[in-house]
């Protein structure tokens, strides 16, 4: 280049993003007139709209963000944030964002693995509903109404206020959302007696792309399906839940039994798989696998922790661990019998001396930078397969990762795989959560780590689901298909959605054509539109 052309580029450059950010400035400004033309109280909505000149605008973005990767300067923001605490809000929102050419982000808890919630690679309004986060307990009736931002450690906590022998089968981190964690499925310790979350959701709201405040029988059978387990995100912005509260005893089961390989864990993880899913469904009995210190000279060893919870007392659970799994050595001191809403505090990493109030806290214990993917086993995995494992968490990335094997069957295997988009259900010995977790900051360091999960889960092709290699979607990986700017066309789509969803993907493209054919509610791993041409299983 020469000397001029070299001088010119830096101004061209500035030029171009001054252009750019006129643009985005003129749209904002026009969005925000929208909404207050659109609000009946222009005061109260002012209070409910941010933008970056706001002084409150970076913390307001940055509370619900659960992953620092998606937290830099470099990472898109919001060009504004709504933080609705009326219907109207949302209605204002959908339309004012139509109308100049935005899209838009909903977050409800801000765990979406790849940031899609709330980071969006063209100009973006975010929908933050954590003003909608209500919970309406019937206890007499075994229901509940929970709106979308509620976490499930609140569900938890307001159902046990009602009862303590009345529960919900959600997840195990507290500070999910259910907006999304039960349009994705949702699964915790109950999964192999109760299910899903999905599976115990009897009633929904939402609003559409026109506005329109839906509940079941407005919105029709296809989109209620639709949005049990293939994700509210890319149908319209969900609400409330209404969720079928489950029985469970005054009294439960806990323990965790710790083994590393000089403790024969290698064929303790090898004969789990054998047995995990034909276990009675009221005992779940999961693996954690970490590299740890060792006690022999500071070197490293690999831990396999065996975690369970068993829906009964002690004096049951301890003869059935005796026939069904001697190999562990299950003693009377490793088990703690407590409450149902206990175990929730327990499976959560809380100490045994906190009080249940903890689960009203909306902030991780801790915020890591970390990446995530997920599999399906449906074959046990041999000794030698386990000790390739090993070899990589001993890696240096390896020191900070973690693998949980989560059990199938129970009532698991009972559901038909269509029943609900969530697809992975008879067939499946157990579930695989890859995470690595990292502190250093940069891109160097996120890229090292990246790559180190990328080669595990490489490595594990052999061994796991296959045609497709499954995935749960709660566990969003834009690793297996995405062209980064929000999907295009069936066919990159069916890449992941065939992983996601298997054989229901079709239908959630059918229902997503009808319900919203301008593809307005889109990201990278949105449901895409029936397609010119297209035909099942092609393009």
């Amino acid at each position: 280049m020469t000397p001029l052309g070299s001088s010119l580029f830096p101004f061209a450059l500035a030029l171009l993003f001054s252009f750019f950010w006129a643009t985005w400035a003129h749209t904002q400004e026009n969005f925000l007139q929208c909404m207050t033309l659109r609000s009946e109280n222009s005061t109260s909505i002012s209070k409910l709209i941010y933008t970056p000149s706001n002084s409150s605008y970076s913390s307001v973005l940055q509370f619900s963000i659960q992953n620092p990767r998606f937290s830099t300067p470099a990472t898109p923001k919001p060009l504004v944030i709504v933080t609705p605490s009326h219907v109207s809000h949302i209605q204002a929102s959908i339309s004012c964002s139509q109308t100049h050419g935005l899209q838009i982000r909903v977050r409800s808890g801000g765990h979406d693995y790849e940031g899609l919630s709330y980071v969006s690679n063209v100009p973006f309004v975010l929908i933050d509903l954590i003003n909608l986060r209500s919970i309406s307990v019937d206890a007499e009736n075994s229901t509940a109404w929970v709106q979308a931002a509620a976490t499930i450690g609140e569900v938890y906590y307001r159902i046990a206020e009602r009862s303590r022998t009345l529960g919900f089968p959600g997840g195990i981190a507290t500070t999910v959302g259910v907006g999304g964690h039960f349009s994705g499925g949702g699964y915790g310790t109950m999964l192999r007696k109760y299910g899903l979350a999905v599976d115990n959701i009897i009633d929904a709201q939402l609003i559409d792309v026109k506005g329109r405040f839906l509940d079941r029988e407005s919105m029709g059978e296809d989109l209620f399906w639709a949005i049990r387990g293939g994700g509210g995100a890319s149908f319209g912005i969900i609400l409330a839940w209404k969720i079928k509260l489950v029985p469970v005893p005054s009294t439960v089961t806990v323990f965790t039994v710790n083994r590393n390989l000089e403790q024969n864990a290698t064929k303790l993880v090898h004969r789990w798989q054998y047995v995990t899913a034909k276990l009675h469904e009221d005992l779940f009995f999961r693996v954690r696998l970490t590299s740890v210190n060792s006690s022999r000279e500071g070197k490293r060893t690999i831990q396999a922790s065996f975690i369970s919870l068993y829906l009964g007392v002690m004096d049951k659970l301890l003869p059935m661990m005796q026939e069904s799994f001697p190999e562990l050595g299950l003693m009377r001191e490793d088990c703690i019998e407590m409450s149902w809403i206990e175990s929730i505090l327990y499976f959560a990493g809380f100490p045994a001396d906190k009080s249940l109030d903890v689960l009203l806290n909306r902030t991780s214990l801790t915020r890591s930078l970390f990446k995530a993917k997920s599999d399906y086993v449906q074959e046990p995995i041999p000794e030698l397969g386990l000790e390739g494992i090993w070899q990589r968490f001993y890696e240096k990335e390896g020191e900070t990762a973690l693998m949980f094997l989560t059990p199938y069957g129970g009532r698991m295997s009972e559901i038909s795989e269509d029943a609900t988009p969530f697809p992975h259900r008879a067939g499946n010995i157990y579930n695989i959560f890859y995470g690595v977790f990292w502190e250093e900051e940069g891109t160097a360091a996120s890229e090292r780590y990246i790559s180190w999960m990328r080669r595990l889960y490489s490595y594990m092709a052999p061994y796991v689901s296959k045609s497709p290699r499954a995935s749960y979607v709660n566990y969003r990986d834009l690793d297996i298909g995405s062209n980064g700017k929000g999907n295009t066309s069936y066919r990159m789509a069916s890449i992941w959605g065939n992983k996601y969803f298997k054989n229901n993907f079709d239908r959630l493209v059918r229902v997503k054509t009808t319900v919203d054919p301008a593809n307005f509610f889109k990201d990278e791993q949105s449901i895409p539109l029936f397609s010119s041409g297209w035909k099942k299983g092609g393009d």
